[in-house]
């Protein structure tokens, strides 16, 4: 994974959207289990909500701000391990591995699958959230460094390609989706980013109910969990 350079700014508002993280965290509870490592973890705002589940957690940041960042944040919990590096140079293998919006940030993903498949133990899982549907591809996606957005072909792709099987692969956060489309039918813009995520993430209970009974067929966010059989 190629060292990312940007300052995150938005980091702290999506981290701030508790609905949000706690609807992922719900999304994630099967697989809260064994030797678990979360890569490009930014300012740990996913790893402070599943923490209290596992035993041990490795942290990879690349970002040297982020990685300073994170070791203040977990400094008291001794159960988390920060590393300051990239994936590949990582010796030890895992049952759960997941990049939580950051597989968007590098250029030659399936490059970096493959090294996390390097990583991850026999039936071990891989699990990706990732912005969905490429067509709403966006100005904001360029300034927080997105080279694309993900439909669920480009995971059955990576699917085939890697060798790794398809678990899980859904789209969540219906209420999101239809923002992105209001946003895209009118062009507006990312200005007064903190009080945007603060509305959205008040509708999040109801994108929940949406999504259950729409069989997440719709939704702002793409989930995918490929299993290493």
């Amino acid at each position: 994974m190629k060292q990312i350079q940007y300052d995150g700014f938005e980091l702290e508002h999506f981290d701030s959207a508790q609905n949000f993280r706690k609807y992922q965290l719900q999304l994630i509870k099967p697989y809260l289990k064994g030797s678990f490592l979360e890569v490009g973890p930014g300012k740990g705002g996913l790893t402070n909500l599943y923490k209290n589940y596992l035993k041990k957690i490795t942290l990879v940041e690349p970002d040297k701000k982020l990685y300073q960042f994170l070791k203040r944040k977990f400094k008291q919990n001794k159960k988390i391990i920060i590393k300051n590096t990239l994936l590949e140079n990582i010796n030890q293998k895992y049952d759960v591995i997941i990049y939580f919006d950051v597989l968007e940030h590098i250029k030659n993903d399936l490059k970096e699958v493959n090294i996390a498949k390097s990583k991850l133990n026999k039936k071990g899982f891989l699990i990706f959230n990732v912005p969905a549907h490429q067509q709403f591809y966006n100005n904001f996606d360029k300034s927080v460094g997105h080279f694309k957005r993900y439909n669920k072909d480009d995971f059955l792709l990576i699917s085939k390609k890697t060798k790794l099987k398809v678990s899980n692969l859904l789209y969540y956060d219906s209420i999101g989706f239809f923002l992105l489309v209001i946003s895209k039918l009118f062009s507006l813009d990312q200005s007064n980013l903190k009080n945007k995520v603060n509305f959205w993430n008040l509708l999040i209970p109801t994108s929940k109910i949406i999504d259950y009974f729409t069989f997440n067929k719709v939704g702002k966010s793409l989930l995918c969990v490929l299993k290493n059989d």
